[in-house]
């Protein structure tokens, strides 16, 4: 085992790493930032509801373009808990290693046709996201309207709900609707179930830190750091929520709300922060 690091990282994707309106990594310091804080030591992991396939599509470039290393204590969790990977050496660079699944969390290959089916109902709206391996996502076209695809979105429930029922899933699976999408997703998976993916892989390496930083956009975020917390970690949680209140919690919450006219999305509210965290680590 090395030293403790001062800090770890535990980040949801969409919105506070990748913005909703581009789904990519778009800011430089960003990237710049969270390289910095793997380079030294401290352990960065991505907690998304998001596949490994994005990740090393959308996410892992950029971040290899900002100089991470293939032993930089760097993880994905995807799919909420439902996969995982470390990181590989590939001729001195980092890719993503072996995609890890717990095929307990998957839906029945009935219910993978059904949402197939109900999304080509809604293509207009919507595609089924066929990276994904232990849930289901009805993700919005990025060309789409955000009014376009909210207004589509009871009547995709709806249509969601009727065949989850019929193929005998509700209660395996649950339903949960997001800003950009609709998934499909098993009730034991989630951000708490992420957050104990992530110490598990990082305990292989080093000896977790007791200071950890979350972020996320959904109110499900906050589940990962309440299970830090009971786990007996310090935590501090930024929420950029597009809407609602602070929930009553017994670790310190950071509450910040995009102001998307004026040009600060949720991952210009995260990019502060974590640059904060770094001036004020000395990294």
């Amino acid at each position: 085992m090395t030293s403790t690091p001062p800090i770890g990282l535990l980040l949801d994707v969409d919105g506070p790493i990748s913005s909703t309106r581009t789904r990519t990594l778009r800011l430089d310091r960003l990237a710049d930032d969270l390289v910095a804080f793997a380079a030294a030591g401290c352990p960065v992991v991505l907690n998304t509801g998001r596949s490994a396939e994005f990740l090393a599509d959308q996410i892992m470039p950029r971040l290899v373009r900002a100089g991470l290393a293939p032993t930089d204590p760097l993880w994905g969790v995807g799919e909420k808990g439902g996969t995982w990977f470390s990181l590989e050496d590939r001729g001195g660079s980092a890719y993503v290693g072996a995609v890890h699944e717990d095929h307990d969390l998957s839906p029945s290959e009935g219910l993978v046709a059904a949402s197939q089916a109900i999304a080509e109902e809604f293509s207009d709206v919507v595609f089924f996201d066929d990276t994904k391996r232990t849930m289901i996502s009805f993700e919005q076209h990025v060309e789409v309207a955000s009014d376009a695809f909210l207004a589509r979105r009871p009547d995709l429930i709806a249509a969601i709900e009727r065949r989850v029922s019929e193929c005998g899933e509700e209660k395996r699976m649950s339903i949960y609707p997001t800003f950009i999408a609709v998934d499909i997703e098993h009730v034991d998976s989630g951000k708490a179930l992420g957050a104990q993916r992530a110490l598990e892989l990082l305990a292989e390496r080093l000896d977790p830190p007791r200071r950890w930083f979350t972020a996320g956009d959904s109110g499900q975020d906050y589940d990962m750091a309440e299970h830090l917390h009971a786990a007996g970690y310090e935590v501090t949680h930024l929420d950029v929520r597009l809407d609602g209140e602070v929930p009553d919690v017994p670790y310190a919450v950071i509450r910040e709300r995009p102001a998307l006219d004026d040009g600060v999305a949720e991952d210009d509210l995260t990019a502060r922060h974590i640059a904060r965290l770094r001036a004020e680590l000395g990294i």
